[in-house]
C-alpha cells in the first residue's frame, strides 16, 4: 500500500509560558506523512521545502522517519508558525506561510499511489491549491482519496470562497475529517453532525468529526457511531488531528470504494479506538509525535484492560 500525502510542512516556533521557544517540525499534511511512515506505511509527501535552518531540520525529521520527500517548488523560506499554548495546552498560530506549489504531474514513485490525502494549507491557499486538486483529480480513479480541512482562518480569506473550497474538496474524498472546530468556523451556528451528514451526500464514504476531549464521531450512509476520548494528561494538544488521521489511514489501508462503502457499526468503532488512543499518546507529549505501531498497540491495550 502507497501513500501520497501533498501539502505544507511547517516549522512550528512553539511558545508557552515559562518556558524557551522550541522549534517543531510541523504543518498538518507532514504530521499525516510522518505519523504514516512511524506506523511502517511507504508514505511519499509532495511539499515545499527551502534550503535553510527550518528546511533542514523539516527534512531530516520527516526522511528520518521514512518519508520520501518530493519538492513541488522551492520557496524563498520555508513555511513557519509561531504556536503559542495557553495554561491547558491549547495552541494558537501565527503565520509566515507561502503556497506556490505547481506540480501537475503525479510524483515518480516505487509502486502504484493507492491513496492520496490532502488538506489544510496545501488545499486552501492559492496558487498552490488549485495544482493540488487537478493532481488529486487525476490520481483518483486508481486511488482512494482522504481530506482534512484542518482550518486555519487567517490563512482561509474570504469565508464563503474559503467553504466552497473546503466542500469541494470533500465531493472529492472517499474519507473526510474535520474536528468540531473546523466545521464552527465554516458553519457557524451547525451542529457537527448536521454537517458530517451533508458532506456525506456529497460523495464521501465515511465523514469523521473529533471532539477534542469529548472523543470522536464517525458518519456513514448507514451509520453514526461515537467513542469517548481516552483519559490522559496533556502537554498539548499539536499535531493530535494529524495523528488521528495518520491511524485512520493505516487503519483503512487497502479498503477501497465499495470496502469503505460498507463499514460496519463494529468496525467504526475499532476504527475511532485505535484514532482516538493515536491522538491520546500525541497530546501527552510535547510536539507533534505521533506513536509507532508498537506504542499505538501498547496504548489500546492499555485502553481495553
Amino acid at each position: 500500500m502507497s501513500f501520497l500525502v501533498i501539502g505544507e510542512c511547517v516549522a512550528d516556533v512553539v511558545r508557552a509560558p515559562g518556558a524557551a521557544d522550541a522549534v517543531h517540525p510541523g504543518g498538518s499534511p507532514a504530521n499525516v506523512a510522518f505519523g504514516l511512515a512511524r506506523l511502517g506505511r511507504a508514505t511519499t509527501l509532495l511539499t515545499q521545502l527551502a534550503d535553510d535552518p527550518y528546511g533542514r531540520i523539516l527534512a531530516d525529521h520527516l526522511t528520518g522517519a521514512g518519508v520520501r520527500l518530493v519538492i513541488g517548488g522551492v520557496p524563498e523560506r520555508t513555511p513557519s508558525a509561531v504556536v503559542t499554548l495557553d495554561g491547558h495546552g491549547r495552541a494558537s498560530y501565527a503565520f509566515d506561510i507561502g503556497w506556490t506549489l505547481t506540480a501537475a504531474e503525479p510524483p515518480p514513485a516505487a509502486r502504484p499511489v493507492r491513496h492520496v490525502h490532502l488538506g489544510s494549507i496545501g488545499a486552501a491557499v492559492a496558487p498552490g491549491a488549485g495544482h493540488v486538486l487537478a493532481l488529486v483529480r487525476r490520481l483518483r480513479p486508481a486511488a482512494t482519496v482522504s481530506y482534512d480541512p484542518n482550518v486555519r482562518p487567517a490563512l482561509m480569506g474570504e469565508h464563503a470562497a474559503a467553504v466552497a473550497r473546503a466542500e469541494e474538496c470533500a465531493a472529492l474524498a472517499d474519507v473526510v475529517k474535520a474536528s468540531d472546530e473546523d466545521l464552527a468556523w465554516l458553519y457557524p451556528g451547525e451542529p457537527a453532525e448536521a454537517v458530517a451528514e451533508r458532506w456525506l451526500a456529497r460523495g464521501p464514504a465515511l465523514v469523521l468529526v473529533t471532539r477534542g476531549a469529548d472523543g470522536a464521531l464517525a458518519v456513514t450512509r448507514e451509520h453514526r457511531t461515537a467513542v469517548a476520548a481516552p483519559a490522559v494528561a496533556v502537554a498539548d494538544t499539536v499535531g493530535a488531528g494529524d495523528s488521528f488521521m495518520s491511524a485512520v489511514l493505516d487503519a483503512l489501508a487497502g479498503t477501497g470504494r465499495a470496502g469503505l462503502a460498507a463499514l460496519g457499526a463494529d468496525r467504526l468503532a475499532e476504527l475511532l479506538a485505535r484514532a482516538t488512543a493515536a491522538a491520546a499518546v500525541t497530546v501527552s507529549r510535547a510536539g507533534a509525535r505521533p506513536p509507532d505501531r508498537a506504542e499505538l498497540d501498547a496504548a489500546l491495550g492499555g485502553a481495553q484492560g
